[in-house]
């Protein structure tokens, strides 16, 4: 009951009596007392009900408030480390199931190698999952890391890839579009990264529209007997469990790259300007204050669209660091105007009935 619908009913229970008393006594000392003694009543009621409204609106709060929960690897750590403690937790875990609905909690689910999507289904399709992570593997190349919501497995994945591939061809067409706009005696260093950029993201949209074999991790939610059948499936690297993660909004999944073996670190980039160690302070695009990859001294990167739903404010390259969170999939996104390594900074919550994914 609301502290509103509680005072009403104060109202009128108590009023109607009182007004009749009140007239039976007329005029006198006695009905200003009365009168004093109603109005004392009527202020502690008030106040009564005031505390019991706002205790019980602390209770039913959401206590995630506030929270922000880390899932996966960070630049530095060990990654045999990591599959290991991954694995002690996950046994730890059986042993004591949590006490959540269902007795099911999350986890991550990361690949010993780039999947496609039909080799999914063998290894999660018999529990909840709510997104996947992609990425082209293409050879000393950062390429963006995509999360793509999926469901339904291997439809909501290979739905997603021909979303991302239609993204990926606007964007190489917008590279092209402003090369070919620099003056013929332009920055030749602007030039060649925005014609790395096309043809990165060219390769991008031929890898994606091939259903190629990119997914290296995925979310799913299932009890700790069902992730502790999953570990043991071939293909699978690690299954890391995340009792603490109430809400996906509210969480960082950082899956180690399946081409990373012994220590999280940024892979290298033969497309990227690499500084002279004699030649000073470099000369070529400073690096973005935000994300760590270079931009070029005419363009500056463009602010990032921030869903309701993001908590983390800030963006990382899509391949600086598998730790780095990702980029979920939307068709209506703006092109970049950055090199290929600058991406915004995303985190999605997937809805029943189809792809849905905020920037």
């Amino acid at each position: 009951m609301r502290a509103g619908d509680l005072l009403r009913q104060l109202d009128r229970r108590l009023l109607p009596p009182l007004a009749r008393s009140l007239a039976r006594l007329g005029q006198g000392p006695l009905r200003m007392r009365v009168l004093t003694t109603a109005a004392l009543l009527s202020s502690v009621a008030v106040l009564v009900t005031a505390v019991w409204a706002a205790d019980r609106g602390q209770v039913g709060g959401d206590p995630t408030v506030g929270e922000v929960t880390r899932v996966g690897v960070i630049e530095g750590e060990s990654i045999p480390g990591y599959v290991e403690s991954s694995r002690t937790e996950l046994k730890a875990l059986v042993n004591t199931p949590p006490t959540g609905p269902g007795g099911q909690t999350y986890a991550l689910v990361t690949f010993a190698a780039y999947l496609a999507p039909d080799r999914l289904t063998p290894i999660i399709s018999d529990v909840s999952v709510s997104e996947v992570f992609a990425r082209v593997p293409l050879p000393q190349t950062q390429t963006e890391l995509v999360r793509i919501p999926a469901m339904r497995i291997p439809d909501d994945v290979l739905a997603g890839m021909r979303k991302v591939a239609e993204r990926k061809d606007r964007e190489a067409a917008d590279y092209r579009e402003r090369a070919a706009g620099l003056p013929a005696d332009g920055d030749p260093e602007l030039r060649r990264l925005y014609d790395t950029g096309a043809q990165v993201a060219l390769d991008e949209a031929t890898a994606y529209n091939e259903l190629c074999s990119c997914v290296y991790a995925a979310i799913v939610r299932a009890a700790p007997a069902a992730l502790d059948r999953i570990a043991d499936r071939p293909g699978v690297r690690a299954v890391d469990p995340a009792p603490e993660v109430r809400r996906l909004d509210r969480a960082v999944f950082t899956p180690p790259l399946p081409d990373q073996l012994d220590v999280a670190h940024p892979p290298a980039d033969a497309g990227l300007p690499v500084p002279s160690a004699t030649a000073g302070p470099s000369t070529g695009p400073a690096p973005d204050p935000a994300t760590g990859s270079p931009v070029p001294p005419t363009q500056a990167p463009p602010p990032p669209s921030v869903s309701p739903t993001t908590f983390e404010p800030t963006a990382g390259p899509p391949s600086i660091s598998p730790t780095t969170p990702v980029v979920s999939v939307e068709p209506s996104s703006p092109v970049p105007s950055a090199p290929p390594s600058l991406v915004d900074d995303y985190l999605v919550e997937p809805t029943e009935g189809g792809l849905v994914a905020a920037r």
